[in-house]
């Protein structure tokens, strides 16, 4: 889309963040195992779609994201805005004609891919450059329109004969970006900045049969996304503000999206504004080959699977998107030591001083400590099939039974649905910081006899727990 080009520095810093954003951009694009027919594949575009309003008034789905955030812009500072998003491309396939015309088919079969009908994405992105002076008050807003268009591509075989074509088409979007800033009483100059992307397109569900999400789809915003530049200041954390700014990061809203701070550590001029929450400064793995687009990306599960595909699998994949074909062609092409890679990275190492024992530095120049941090010896004097902890004035040990409390320390998500039941306490545990813990299994689990063979259990502290009446 036209728009004010960004100053070359700007663009230097927003090519860095945009790493991390193309990864948000095509967030789940297509899932493993990368084939249109996939089950997982037919119901695709979760991350940041804003839907026409007329569909999402009847889906609950939304039609806007609101983000606001705090800088600290310096005198004269600028805000360099970059609104991306994929627009679903619909293609069909047609297959050529005896009499020169196309009829369109379910798959078109070649001697190296499979056609199917699928929906594309292509990247779409909205720029503006304002003072952040003329964001006070009503603030800036910028409309925007994508007309429909449709082309079409002929499909060749190996002879080089055309026997088919893909018809492309897009319809058409519309949408409203809107930028306004409110200075804050405080210690310090901080100004609230709210950026609101909206999708403003009329159209509406026809109310017939399969009138549903598909044919909202193409009139979306999808994996809609902010980056946000200052030119002079600063942006604060919103994950991790300075003390005095906490109360007034609390009182932001941030709906469909959460902002972080961008680009390099260290700095704060770059704001990425995502619908999937992100911690600051986010960075792309410098072990990961590419991008696999599956929204659990695993690099190295993801890469051995996709190798292991039939030729029949791979051939459809190959023919369901050209980002898909592009992983296939790297699980196969991939070497040895560049999967090794994949299997793990030590991210940073703390070093652990202390004094040898003669008071000397050890071959590595650390001084050690005249004993380990843990001696195994001690584990001999805990057996966690006979030890017993006191909880609510009774003794429990193996065998007792509990009701389940967790949602008093809210460790786990599972926590909610273990409310309230009752479990058998199989062991007690105790760690080398002294801590106890009740290993149990749930009353009524139908894998309670496997999780007792393979020594799996639910481990819970003694505050989680309540003795059940009659226990010893």
């Amino acid at each position: 889309m036209t728009a004010p080009a960004f100053a070359p520095e700007t663009e230097e810093r927003l090519a860095l963040a945009r790493q991390v954003a193309d990864a948000v951009l095509f967030e789940g694009y297509v899932l493993y195992p990368y084939r249109a027919s996939a089950a997982k594949n037919r119901l695709r575009w979760q991350f940041g779609v804003l839907v026409p309003p007329a569909w999402g008034a009847e889906h609950d789905e939304h039609d806007f994201q609101h983000t606001e955030c705090l800088m600290e812009p310096k005198q004269g500072a600028t805000l360099s805005v970059e609104v991306r998003f994929l627009r679903a491309r619909r293609r069909t396939v047609q297959q050529t004609l005896p009499d020169g015309g196309f009829a369109t088919v379910p798959e078109l079969r070649l001697d190296d891919r499979v056609l199917m009908p699928w929906d594309e994405g292509t990247e779409e992105r909205v720029e503006m450059v304002v003072p952040v002076a003329g964001l006070l008050g009503d603030g800036v807003t910028r409309p925007f329109t994508l007309p429909a268009r449709e082309d079409t591509e002929p499909v060749l075989d190996a002879a080089g004969r055309t026997v088919g074509r893909l018809l492309r088409r897009c319809e058409q979007i519309s949408g409203r970006v809107t930028l306004s800033a409110r200075e804050l009483d405080g210690p310090y100059r901080t100004v609230r900045l709210t950026a609101v992307v909206e999708n403003t397109s009329d159209w509406t569900p026809s109310g017939e049969r399969g009138d549903g999400r598909e044919a909202a789809l193409p009139h979306s915003l999808v994996a809609t996304h902010l980056l946000m530049a200052l030119s002079a200041g600063s942006f604060l954390s919103m994950t991790d503000p300075p003390e005095w700014a906490r109360g007034a990061v609390a009182a932001c809203r941030n709906l469909h999206t959460w902002p972080v701070l961008a680009g390099e550590p260290g700095r704060g001029d770059l704001v990425l504004s995502s619908p999937i929450i992100l911690e600051d400064h986010p960075a792309i793995a410098p072990e990961s080959p590419g991008a696999l687009y599956d929204a659990t990306e695993i690099d190295e599960i993801l890469a051995l699977r996709t190798a292991a595909l039939t030729d029949e699998e791979k051939r459809e994949a190959r023919g369901t998107d050209a980002r898909a074909a592009a992983v296939i062609d790297l699980a196969d092409s991939m070497p040895a030591e560049v999967l090794e890679r994949l299997h793990g990275a030590v991210r940073g190492l703390r070093e652990i001083t202390g004094e040898t024992g003669d008071g000397f530095p050890d071959e590595h120049g650390v001084q050690r400590p005249d004993t380990p941090w843990w001696d195994p010896a001690s584990d001999a004097g805990f057996d966690p099939a006979r030890d017993r902890v006191v909880v609510g004035g009774r003794s429990l040990g193996a065998g007792s039974r509990v009701e389940l409390r967790p949602g008093l320390r809210h460790t786990d998500a599972q926590d909610l649905f273990l409310q309230g039941r009752t479990a058998t306490v199989e062991a007690v545990l105790h760690d080398v910081d002294g801590a106890v813990h009740l290993a149990v299994t749930v009353d009524g689990d139908p894998g309670a006899d496997i999780r007792r063979e393979q020594g799996r259990y639910l481990y819970f502290q003694p505050d989680e727990l309540v003795p059940l009446e009659g226990d010893a």
